[in-house]
């Protein structure tokens, strides 16, 4: 049986280049054997973490959508914006109501626990959005995900992409060939495939 790996971006925006890259990385996870599934959180709209509305009407169903969705896959391969050199608002709130999930229905229920996250950026700096993978990379970690040590970041990302979504430049195919291959490597042997 194929790793299961979910891949998204942590942007809605429109002509996301971290959308482009969560393509990219889909292409190359399904080329390296994974059954890949690809969403938009656009499509899981959650209103701002607030314990209040927590305690007055649970977890939101689009959270514990996307807690099901991520607890049912081996791995996670999360492509992330940089805001002011750290995680993307989006993203944050979406990883802390998932990480508010204790129970579905009468039994235990930890999402992030034990998943393997990888992490991607892109970005039309030069800094390629790695500065704020350090902070995605901490969340994650303090969530119970096991976030592999390879990343690929994407700098210049307006140019990055040939018209079928690769990635032109050599050096960033190998960072993302590189981080897909870990992850997978991971996923199998914690589930003795």
């Amino acid at each position: 049986m194929n790793p299961k790996i979910l891949v998204f971006p942590g942007s809605n925006r429109s002509g996301s280049f971290n959308a482009a890259l969560a393509a990219a990385a889909s292409v190359e996870l399904a080329r390296q054997g994974a059954d890949v599934t690809r969403i938009s959180l656009i499509d899981y709209p959650l209103p701002i973490v607030d314990e209040d509305l927590k305690s007055r009407s649970g977890i939101p169903d689009n959270a514990m959508k996307l807690g099901r969705l991520i607890a049912a896959q081996d791995g996670v391969f999360l492509c992330c914006p940089e805001y002011n050199s750290s995680i993307p608002p989006l993203l944050k709130n979406m990883i802390d109501w998932v990480s508010l999930i204790s129970r579905d229905g009468d039994r235990p229920f930890k999402p992030w626990a034990g998943r393997f996250v990888a992490l991607g950026s892109a970005s039309d700096g030069r800094f390629a959005g790695i500065r704020g993978l350090y902070h995605v990379r901490s969340v994650l970690m303090n969530v119970g995900t096991q976030v592999i040590s390879e990343q690929c970041s994407v700098g210049f990302a307006a140019s990055a992409f040939d018209e079928d979504g690769r990635l032109k430049e050599e050096r960033a195919q190998t960072m993302l060939v590189n981080a897909c291959k870990s992850l997978l490597t991971h996923c199998v042997l914690m589930n003795g495939r």
